[in-house]
């Protein structure tokens, strides 16, 4: 669901857009990865007629809130429905629609017992280490 621009609005708007390598430099995101929000519809770059995606300095911000995102343990399917929904800073976002802090606590209680999971995993490890 790519919105398409004309050759007028591309050149009203160039100083202000982007092509995917200067957002890969801007975010320290790979091209490939930055098509794969794409696809997950966590990014929706506008479109030249030749096809090429341009980004708007938001763009930034919205890769770097994906980012912070991935790194708190959700997945990107959880992403694109609760982005739209945040703002702020990526290390401070506050979250702006009332649903979500419901939707958020229940992504914790799902990351919280997989590391109840996994410290389980470890102690069983570490009984088997140990025996030797």
């Amino acid at each position: 669901m790519c919105r398409t621009v004309d050759f007028h609005t591309y050149v009203r708007v160039k100083g202000a857009s982007m092509r995917i390598g200067e957002l890969s430099r801007h975010t320290e995101v790979s091209e490939r990865l930055l098509r794969y929000y794409e696809e997950q519809g966590l990014l929706t770059p506008d479109r030249l007629p030749s096809g090429y995606r341009e980004y708007s300095r938001q763009d930034v911000e919205t890769v770097r809130r994906i980012r912070s995102l991935l790194a708190a343990g959700l997945n990107t399917a959880t992403i694109a429905t609760v982005l739209p929904c945040l703002e702020g800073d990526p290390d401070h976002l506050t979250p702006t629609c009332p649903d979500l802090l419901a939707d958020l606590r229940r992504e914790r209680a799902r990351i919280t017992a997989a590391i109840e999971a996994l410290e389980t995993s470890r102690t069983l490890l570490d009984t088997v280490i140990s025996s030797k």
